[in-house]
């Protein structure tokens, strides 16, 4: 872990699991803390499944281009979907692994993580391999790392840790590039409520929260 030694950073094991220990933080991908918003009655109220739903599909696919410590893909897979969750970190894919691994053993996760798969690696060159399949993904969601997204303190430690790893997107058009590239039904994209629209892409419709905006794309059907 190379990269986590570089920056001043250790990843280490206990008995709740693997932790990224620095800057006096400790770190830890702990999926089990969502399940209050798993619950039926709360599930479906959540922007990002409102957003990503696709009708009249009952085996729904998508892909988490920024997988980062794996909840929003949580909760895409807790409303069906199954999600393939890109993150090219090894550092934080290492944490996300060990998170799911832990969630397998819980029984009220572990059919929901049963369709979430891991890569790790590039999702820009993953999602144009995706595109040349028969079967595009129906959704591709995007969450470029965004640090003034929240006021939490707590969440902003939490992102400063993740930070020395990876820092926000660069290159906004080749990430929506790549993701239009896989052929999708439509393309979520997190956002600050007033943050700009990623890469200057119009979205085809928003929903917006007090900490959240979620932009959807809808390719033209010539596109799939």
């Amino acid at each position: 872990m190379l990269a986590a030694s570089a920056a001043g950073l250790e990843l280490r094991r206990d008995d709740g699991g693997l932790a990224l220990v620095g800057d006096g933080m400790v770190l830890r991908a702990d999926l089990a803390r969502l399940l209050p918003r798993l619950r039926p009655d709360r599930l479906g109220r959540e922007l990002l499944v409102r957003a990503a739903r696709v009708r009249g599909v009952p085996a729904p696919t998508a892909v988490d281009a920024t997988a980062g410590l794996g909840e929003d893909a949580l909760l895409l897979a807790a409303a069906g979907f199954t999600v393939t969750l890109f993150e090219k970190d090894p550092v934080i894919a290492a944490l996300l692994r060990d998170a799911l691994e832990r969630a397998a053993g819980e029984p009220q996760l572990a059919g929901i993580v049963s369709r979430m798969e891991l890569v790790e690696g590039d999702s820009v060159a993953g999602l144009h391999a995706l595109g040349l399949r028969d079967h595009a993904p129906d959704v591709v969601f995007l969450d470029p790392m965004f640090p003034e997204r929240t006021k939490s303190a707590a969440v902003k430690k939490k992102f400063q840790l993740l930070h020395h790893l990876e820092r926000p997107c660069e290159d906004e058009a080749r990430l929506l590039d790549a993701a239009r590239a896989a052929r999708p039904r439509k393309i979520v994209v997190k956002r600050p409520p007033k943050g700009p629209w990623l890469a200057g892409a119009k979205p085809s419709h928003s929903l917006a929260g007090k900490a959240v905006r979620y932009d959807v794309l809808v390719p033209p059907p010539s596109s799939r």
